[in-house]
């Protein structure tokens, strides 16, 4: 078997293994946040709320909290990862092996990415105790959720190689990825919005990943959908480009 072949499987594989060992704190417990959501915003409060382009507010919520949960689970993951194997000095190993940076990204990405579609699923199975979605278009959703994963996975990769200590890693993750991800248009449309409002939200790149992964649903969006596949597929270009000069320069792996 090729040796980058081996290589990328055993990173993937030992990213697996990490995660599903500790299953109890990294798939249980966004299944158990989104369920809270289901039944807080769905039940309690949907059933006052009116129908959002002919799509009930529970179904709407549906698209939103399982984009929500892989977004999260994505970047986490990985950044956690990352960070952990370069605190405990074994990512040096790595580095200094023959393993090509690409691998390195592909392994790492391809954990967190395989993590974000787990408990992504877990809560679109969980979303059918309270609602049947629809699915008009599967491969939009396909498409979304994957690039949406890989690109959180990448966001995480690059936030643990210039993360110095365990606080660095939980700082954009609560002070900028959260505030995006709840006003990404999960819980509302933003056509309900005041039109100023609507253009704030428009810079918001978030939004075009709910918005798009909703419209593999309910095959209504609020955005051009090709404008939302075009932001995804540079960002996941740019970031995939940033990681490997990283890397490469050393950044962040040097003492």
């Amino acid at each position: 078997m090729n040796a980058i072949w081996i290589s990328f499987i055993t990173l993937v594989r030992k990213e697996v293994t990490r995660f599903m060992r500790i299953w109890s704190q990294t798939l249980l417990p966004p299944v158990i946040n989104q369920t809270l959501y289901f039944v807080i915003f769905g039940t309690f409060i949907g059933s006052q709320v009116d129908d959002i382009n002919g799509v009930s507010y529970m179904a709407f919520l549906v698209p939103g909290l399982v984009m929500m949960s892989v977004i999260t689970a994505s970047f986490s993951n990985v950044v956690s990862s990352f960070f952990g194997n370069k605190f405990m000095k074994n990512l040096e190993e790595l580095m200094v092996s023959p393993t090509p940076n690409w691998v390195i990204i592909s392994g790492y990405a391809s954990g967190g990415i395989l993590r974000g579609l787990i408990v992504g699923a877990l809560v679109f199975v969980i979303s059918f105790i309270f609602v049947r979605p629809e699915v008009a278009h599967p491969g939009i959703v396909i498409l979304f959720v994957l690039l949406t994963a890989i690109v959180f996975a990448l966001g995480g990769l690059v936030n643990g190689i210039f993360a110095k200590r365990f606080d660095d890693i939980s700082i954009f993750s609560t002070f900028i990825l959260t505030p995006l991800t709840y006003f990404g248009g999960v819980f509302y449309s933003i056509n309900d919005l005041p039109v100023f409002w609507q253009s704030v939200s428009k810079v918001n790149p978030i939004l075009y990943m709910i918005d798009g992964f909703r419209f593999g649903f309910y095959g209504q969006s609020d955005l051009n959908i090709w404008t939302s596949i075009g932001l995804l597929v540079s960002f996941t270009i740019i970031l995939t480009f940033t990681s490997g000069a990283l890397l490469r320069r050393g950044i962040g792996m040097r003492s």
